[in-house]
């Protein structure tokens, strides 16, 4: 263990404290966020909506990124039964990349859904998200951008 403590390992999965004061209303309200959506604490919400308001902000969202700009993420459409040939063609247009699909039919609200992950330019995508939006039948078309990251996973 020593040999990885010198190397850096265990400083980067130490933790540090960051702290901030506000009234006790915004606590309240606070709290109330934390407990309906479910985190066990908030730290961990604290840290996610940080982090994910610090990447909105250096990234902007995909209608204000630069048209040539790398994104990568998942787009998600719901839509009725008639849109499968449509979506087919998305797939397989080329204007993104699509590495993963999905298709599943939510049985309470009668809607299809399709999540594609995919990877292309911020134009590639605001192109087939306009296409689609503008195609009878379908419902919602959202795009959930990967978060960014110099390392990491694969």
């Amino acid at each position: 263990m020593e040999k990885y403590y010198q190397s850096g390992w265990n400083e980067q999965f130490m933790s540090r404290v960051v702290s901030f004061s506000v009234d006790n209303q915004f606590a309240d309200e606070l709290d109330a966020i934390v407990a309906k959506l479910g985190y066990s604490n908030r730290s961990r919400f604290l840290r996610d909506a940080s982090l994910h308001y610090a990447e909105q902000l250096q990234r902007g969202t995909l209608e204000s990124m630069k048209s040539d700009e790398k994104v990568e993420g998942v787009l998600i459409v719901y839509y009725q039964h008639g849109v499968e040939q449509k979506l087919h063609d998305v797939r397989h247009s080329g204007n993104i990349s699509v590495t993963s699909y999905h298709h599943s039919c939510l049985v309470e609200s009668h809607t299809c859904v399709d999540t594609m992950q995919a990877s292309g330019t911020a134009e590639q995508f605001r192109k087939v998200m306009q296409k689609l939006q503008n195609t009878e039948n379908v419902d919602r078309v959202e795009f959930v951008p990967a978060p960014m990251r110099e390392h990491g996973c694969c």
